[in-house]
């Protein structure tokens, strides 16, 4: 499994770039999975329906199922957000894991950068972003840049700073012991 994390501020076009990026990874024959990173209490539930009235009774975990697919919600109550670590360990084999935000984790990840947005640039704080995508290259950059409609691009330069889960995990793992 390689990973690889697109961060930026909200806004810069993170998610839509991932919805355009994945159709292209599945036509070279990859399997793709995400990991998406919410800054707020999100819920895939709906009130009304069995599972939903499983959490609200008070059950740790709920798994519900289909002949289509399965869903696991964990309660976590009040303890701190999984890691990115813990995270990936959950997840199933496949070629490549795209990782959106987690802009603090010390993973290899691709700035993702809208002029518009008005937001400083997160790279020059911060050495494990390999590359920038943008709707602009700024002057005298030191990293790999390419246009954020050049989807082409974008996908070599994921190709080229992907890491494998293994060394992914001694970077994450060692930046929590300190």
């Amino acid at each position: 499994m390689q990973i690889i994390g697109l961060a930026g501020w909200s806004g810069a076009g993170k998610t839509t770039l991932i919805v355009k990026l994945i159709p292209l990874f599945l036509s070279r024959g990859l399997t793709i999975s995400t990991v998406k990173h919410a800054h707020h209490s999100f819920d895939v539930d709906q009130p009304g329906k069995d599972s939903y009235a499983h959490r609200q009774a008070g059950a740790r975990e709920v798994l519900i199922a289909s002949n289509r697919r399965f869903a696991l919600m964990h309660e976590s109550g009040d303890a701190l957000s999984p890691s990115l670590a813990e995270l990936l360990r959950k997840l199933s084999p496949v070629d490549l894991v795209i990782v959106e935000g987690f802009k603090r984790e010390c993973h290899s990840k691709i700035e993702v950068h809208r002029k518009e947005n008005g937001k400083p640039f997160l790279f020059p704080q911060d050495a494990s972003i390999r590359g920038l995508v943008s709707d602009y290259a700024p002057a005298m950059i030191a990293l790999p840049c390419c246009s954020i409609n050049d989807l082409e691009a974008v996908v070599t330069m994921v190709g080229r700073y992907a890491e494998p889960l293994e060394m992914t995990l001694e970077r994450l793992d060692a930046s929590i012991r300190g």
